[in-house]
């Protein structure tokens, strides 16, 4: 492939949480709007045909944020903060509760109308993709434009696109004109948009890198560009600081991967308040239960089976613990995916209050090319009721 007529496009949906929640909720346009309350932050139905809505300072508990509206981010609200945080930062605030479920069917329609003007696309996520516009390389804006249009005309949502020669500028290009952006970038422009903003903005320098970069007097694309190799390779490594300097430079050959299979399949939940295996067992076993039919359902959906089942635990303390076991023929079966992350509760202690539950599977395989596996045995959960 001719790099110079390389194009490809990276598609970020605008504030998508928050979006979706405002086709539902569309007096809510406008206004600082946090995504990320449990079910307790529902909109109360008024008699009058009215809702009454649930404010950030009125919340007690945990949690993070999800997403917020652009009003809310101007306030200083933005995704996996604290909610606790949010809530001084904007008590006035409208909090809303999650819905995956709605998420994952608006994720569908605008991936459904992108393939159907360029199939080939992969999947980043609920809310983006990449899209190899390469074949339309003469005649790339318009086109775009045609996804754009399309996405909103399946969704009634908007999103920002960022077209460039590679998936690196791509996905830098795509959130420079949010919301309801598009960006096309070319080489040429690299020095000029690219080059003033800070280095964290490359997808691969995360928090404790920039940090590191910071202290050597690195804080910009174009410092980093310009920066001694030898000062990078000392503080970073041979590895690491090539692919920082081809990254500064706008260098980047990853294809655009347009099938890729799932390393596994999992569910989890942050809990209200600290829950305690033998005092909140009822609920416990409510909630753990939940989380094997989703993830059973996940399993259905996406046409796999799993042999390692696992469970990820979360104490008061924040002190993590993983487990998993093997079994003999994969499953999709909730029945089995929970007898066996309950073997796993098992071998992990319970004494201390818990924050967090997860349910994963893993070692996954597609089903169509399995004969039917036999199932497992069940036995009696250490949170069964």
């Amino acid at each position: 492939m001719d790099p110079d007529r390389r194009r490809i496009a990276h598609l970020d949906m605008d504030a998508f949480y928050a979006s979706v929640e405002l086709l539902r909720y569309p007096e809510l346009r406008g206004q600082p709007v946090v995504i990320g309350g449990g079910s307790a932050a529902r909109p109360v139905e008024l008699p009058d045909g009215g809702r009454q809505y649930f404010r950030m300072r009125d919340y007690a508990g945990r949690g993070v944020v999800t997403t917020s509206t652009y009003e809310a981010r101007a306030l200083g609200v933005f995704s996996a903060m604290g909610i606790m945080k949010a809530a001084q930062l904007a008590p006035d605030a409208v909090l809303l509760p999650t819905d995956f479920e709605a998420y994952r069917k608006y994720s569908r329609l605008f991936k459904e109308a992108v393939v159907g003007i360029a199939p080939q696309i992969e999947d980043r996520g609920i809310d983006e993709i990449y899209i190899d516009l390469t074949p339309w390389s003469d005649n790339v804006e318009e086109v775009a434009r045609s996804i754009k249009e399309a996405v909103r005309a399946a969704t009634s949502l908007t999103c920002s696109i960022g077209v460039a020669p590679n998936k690196m500028l791509a996905k830098i290009s795509s959130e420079l004109d949010k919301p309801d952006g598009l960006t096309i970038l070319a080489r040429a422009d690299i020095e000029r948009r690219i080059w003033p903003l800070p280095a964290r903005k490359i997808n691969g320098i995360g928090p404790k890198a920039a940090e590191k970069l910071a202290a050597l007097g690195i804080e910009t694309v174009a410092h980093l560009a310009q920066a001694e190799p030898e000062l990078l390779r000392a503080h970073f490594g041979r590895s690491y600081s090539e692919w920082l300097g081809r990254v500064a430079a706008g260098v980047d050959e990853r294809p655009v991967q347009t099938s890729s299979e799932p390393k596994s399949i999992s569910r989890e939940t942050t809990f209200e308040r600290d829950l305690h295996a033998r005092a909140d067992r009822a609920r416990l076993g409510e909630i753990f239960t939940a989380l094997c039919v989703k993830v059973a359902d996940d399993l259905k959906r996406k046409g796999y089976l799993g042999r390692t089942i696992g469970i990820k635990l979360k104490y008061a303390d924040f002190h993590g613990v993983t487990r998993d076991v093997t079994l003999p023929a994969p499953t999709g079966d909730a029945a089995v995916i929970r007898q066996a992350a309950g073997e796993c509760l098992k071998r992990v202690p319970l004494e201390k209050k818990l924050r967090l539950l997860g349910v994963r599977v893993g070692a996954l395989c597609k089903k169509e090319e399995l004969a039917d596996a036999p199932g497992a045995a069940q036995g009696e959960l250490p949170f069964s009721s």
